[in-house]
């Protein structure tokens, strides 16, 4: 019984064995592979570039936290503002983008009250997001957000 299960093993590895192999005289495929399609830089879509100019309007000081090149937080005077060039190199950037914005900290209001200090993001120039309208009920309505694509 023991040969015979060799005997089957080593036909069954021959029989593997020359499946798979070739010949030197096998001539080489004629199909060329596909080409790859060009990249968008090449198509003269490269890098886009946005200049984000995140600002905190008021008078005194405030902390300040915002994701705009980084992500910090500081103690800041006001009226702050802090400008970046944000630049996607790949498609993926370009189509998924990033999120800018910034939490302005508490200034003090006509009536003594503390409110959440005015902030404005621009995106090349153009107003894209404030916090007009920010509900004191509504902690996450205080800050500025915007997606950049």
């Amino acid at each position: 019984m023991r040969k015979t299960v060799t005997t089957a093993a080593l036909v069954l590895t021959a029989a593997l064995l020359t499946g798979c192999g070739g010949s030197a005289d096998d001539p080489k495929p004629t199909t060329k592979p596909s080409a790859a399609k060009p990249s968008e830089a090449a198509k003269g879509d490269g890098p886009v570039s946005h200049q984000v100019t995140l600002e905190v309007q008021g008078t005194g000081s405030a902390l300040v936290y915002y994701n705009l090149d980084t992500n910090k937080g500081e103690q800041v005077t006001l009226p702050w503002k802090k400008t970046a060039t944000i630049t996607f190199t790949t498609e993926a950037e370009k189509k998924v983008g990033t999120v800018v914005s910034v939490v302005p900290g508490s200034v003090q209001a006509a009536d003594g009250t503390l409110k959440a200090a005015p902030c404005v993001i621009t995106v090349d120039g153009k107003k894209v997001a404030d916090n007009k309208g920010a509900n004191d009920k509504d902690p996450s309505s205080s800050m500025c957000k915007y997606a950049l694509k």
